[in-house]
């Protein structure tokens, strides 16, 4: 089952548009903005479930200068 998620990130102080461009590159991911507020980049991504959605998760809090993540699932 197809899950759509928005996932919400907060990068160390300096340029998250290296880590936005970082995030962009991973598998399922369509987009990858930064943005002004509590969080520094909001990602859109489609996965094939929730084993996807974990590793994609894990993949972006592995990167570099990411600090905290939240993860909302869209509901069809």
């Amino acid at each position: 089952m197809q899950v759509s998620v928005y996932i919400f990130v907060q990068v160390e102080k300096g340029e998250p548009w290296r880590t936005a461009s970082e995030i962009s590159k991973i598998a399922g991911v369509k987009t990858a903005h930064t943005v002004t507020g509590q969080y520094d980049i909001i990602v859109f991504a489609e996965l094939d479930g929730l084993d996807s959605l974990k590793e994609t998760v894990r993949q972006i809090q592995k990167i570099e200068g990411v600090q905290h993540t939240q993860t909302a699932v869209c509901i069809p």
